[in-house]
């Protein structure tokens, strides 16, 4: 069974005592649930002479004498600077010391706008009381900020304007509003945005490659056929794959070579004449060709990789030792 947490109750006292004062005072007040794990515990919508006057803020209420100090208060920040900096209604900070059962407020918004950098805590004055005597003037005062930065909210009913103040407290306009079926994922891709981009850097550098990969799949069939129907006594699966490897094997050749700014031209030569001939041939085979269009191809298409191989290997072998005997006699200074 849950069990009910020890502090909450100390949470709630200072959510009851500020809200019993704005009710009491014809404000309007609409909870925000789980405000503890967002940073907001209230809405408020103010009220003039019994009349919405469109002034809506945010409030995070603290309750506790962790929150006590020797001249005054303090709010913590935590990971909320950010929000509360940006939000596009104000985010009041209030702090209930429940042994004199007092309340105390800061403009929290006002405070991270003006400062440079993000404190860890936001004083909170002991002279800014919140109770039956000044609230007039604490109205008056939110409401000023609220109108010099633009931040009143109009609405046709309660709900609209609560809605309208639940969509600006996360900057949520036409242009800027989120859609929810992306941003989950969104929120995944800023998480692991690092990685992704290093996914990203690698995918790009292996395009060319797996393109090749996707068209000898594409291809497969072909090949098989092509072998099966040409290839006397030839075995086409062996056939397909072991063209296939040389292929890939160019592919990569090059590929690395690249990567370290030499340019392969033969190589690269010999890659496009070998692709540009086994990989449309057989899929262009109608089947009528002369008897002995077809064998010949079978039979190059089983020679040239075992040929190319050896080619290969002794070449780009016979490079890297070169390269490194100039490596290691410029390393001995001769």
């Amino acid at each position: 069974m849950a069990k009910v947490r020890p502090t909450r109750r100390i949470e709630r006292a200072g959510v009851n005592a500020l809200r019993a004062l704005l009710e009491e005072h014809d404000h309007i007040v609409q909870e925000i649930d789980g405000g503890n794990d967002h940073g907001e515990d209230l809405y408020v919508m103010l009220t003039r002479n019994g009349r919405r006057t469109g002034h809506v803020f945010a409030v995070q209420v603290k309750s506790g004498k962790k929150y006590k100090r020797s001249k005054g208060y303090a709010i913590p920040i935590e990971d909320h600077g950010e929000d509360w900096r940006e939000s596009r209604i104000p985010v009041i900070g209030v702090v209930y010391d429940r042994e004199q059962s007092s309340l105390y407020w800061v403009n929290l918004s006002k405070k991270l706008r003006g400062s440079d950098i993000s404190p860890k805590w936001i004083q909170v004055p002991q002279v800014a009381v919140l109770s039956d005597e000044t609230i007039r003037g604490f109205a008056a005062e939110v409401e000023s900020y609220i109108d010099h930065e633009g931040m009143r909210i109009r609405g046709a009913t309660r709900e609209e304007v609560f809605s309208g103040a639940a969509r600006a407290r996360e900057g949520l306009d036409p242009e800027t509003a989120p859609n929810p079926l992306y941003e989950g994922l969104a929120d995944l891709a800023l998480k692991h945005e690092e990685k992704l981009s290093q996914a990203g850097r690698i995918a790009r550098r292996y395009l060319p490659l797996l393109l090749l990969c996707l068209i000898m799949a594409i291809e497969w069939p072909y090949q098989v056929r092509f072998a099966e129907k040409y290839g006397s006594g030839v075995n086409p699966f062996i056939w397909a794959i072991n063209l296939y490897f040389f292929m890939l094997y160019m592919a990569l050749t090059i590929l690395f070579e690249f990567r370290v700014g030499r340019l392969p031209a033969n190589t690269g030569r010999f890659f496009a004449l070998i692709t540009g001939n086994f990989l449309w041939l057989p899929v262009i085979d109608s089947g009528d060709t002369e008897d002995w269009w077809g064998p010949m191809w079978v039979f190059i298409g089983g020679t040239v990789p075992n040929v190319g191989y050896t080619i290969l290997l002794t070449h780009y072998v016979a490079s890297a030792v070169e390269r490194r005997k100039k490596m290691r006699q410029g390393g001995t200074g001769t």
